[in-house]
């Protein structure tokens, strides 16, 4: 399947030309290293105009990295996370939090990967106990790994729980733009201004070659994070390239267009399935990921020319992710392939 375009990743598309422009642009000379040259200085100015002039800002160099570390910032090994079973940092980082903050995860099932206020009362049973872990973070993700998003509202009383619980919150944003704008928010909405704590901001799933950033919204959080950075592999030298990255995906408001694209590429899809009724839709595609329960007999042919991920082989379930760099004759190839696979 190597190099055949499919659907399985928006981490499968390559580097946008805006951004390998600004790449190529800090290659010329030398600057200092580690962050302290004018381009780092630049694209944290960005992220403060997005997000809010208060903010600490960090880059890392992937999502599980900046996931990992600002959550173990906030944690002792006696307190927990509290997340949907469908979290990234449960499924896919390998124990990565735990083995770092020797933390727990507090797991809960939800109907489409997204927390509520009901569904967390369930973990708040031996608070002050010592016989049991402590709750201290909830951790979101937006857009969540089912393609579904959080509401301005169902945020806010995920916040406003977590304060009554003396808790933060963390949202991991590893589709944060896609989420933006199927929210037709700005960054700073559904963030700084509902209480969300600490951001992991993803650049890479849109467009950019590998840059991710840990944001401290409450910025008193970010006390000596530098050393626990430094100590878990995730400064950069030539931290130029990274923060290049992030200077494109904001001017002329890039992360927008990108993200608007896959997100229609997505909808188009969504809407050219339904004329299959033996192929089943799974929750509400309201990004650029699209889940479904395939026939049997359709999904290897149908893999080999279009790559994508099974996200339960045992039920036939697969994922469809549409890239910046999706095309609409594409996805019309992929459903005349399942029109002749039938």
């Amino acid at each position: 399947m190597t190099n055949i375009k499919g659907f399985g990743s928006d981490n499968a598309s390559g580097i946008h030309p805006a951004v390998l422009a600004w790449i190529q642009k800090v290659n010329e000379g030398h600057v200092s290293a580690y962050g302290n040259d004018s381009y780092t200085a630049q694209a944290n100015e960005l992220f403060k105009q997005h997000f809010g002039d208060e903010i600490e800002v960090f880059f890392a160099l992937n999502g599980t990295g900046a996931n990992t570390i600002g959550l173990t910032q906030v944690l002792r090994s006696t307190e927990a996370i509290i997340c949907a079973q469908t979290a990234h940092i449960n499924e896919h980082e390998c124990g990565s939090i735990q083995n770092y903050s020797g933390s727990s995860l507090l797991t809960l099932p939800t109907p489409d990967g997204k927390l509520t206020a009901e569904i967390l009362e369930h973990t708040l049973h031996g608070i002050g106990d010592e016989h049991y872990v402590q709750p201290k973070v909830i951790s979101i993700t937006q857009a969540t790994e089912c393609g579904t998003i959080y509401e301005i509202s169902e945020i806010k009383a995920i916040t406003q729980f977590a304060r009554q619980h003396n808790l933060l919150v963390h949202l991991d944003g590893a589709r944060i733009s896609n989420a933006a704008v199927a929210l037709n928010k700005n960054f700073k909405e559904f963030t700084a201004d509902l209480g969300i704590d600490i951001v992991s901001f993803g650049g890479t799933k849109n467009g950019l070659m590998g840059a991710e950033a840990v944001l401290f919204l409450n910025s008193q959080l970010a006390h000596n994070f530098k050393y626990l950075r430094k100590q878990a592999m995730q400064l950069n030298s030539k931290m130029r390239f990274i923060a290049a990255q992030f200077i494109a995906l904001f001017e002329n408001d890039l992360w927008k267009q990108n993200a608007t694209h896959s997100n229609r590429m997505a909808k188009i899809m969504h809407e050219k399935l339904l004329q299959f009724p033996e192929i089943k839709i799974i929750y509400k595609p309201e990004v650029n990921i699209i889940f479904a329960i395939l026939p049997s007999h359709i999904i290897a042919p149908l893999q080999t020319a279009f790559p994508f991920y099974l996200k339960d082989p045992k039920n036939n379930l697969a994922r469809f992710v549409c890239s910046f760099d999706t095309h609409e004759s594409e996805i019309d190839k992929f459903i005349e392939t399942i029109k002749k696979l039938r």
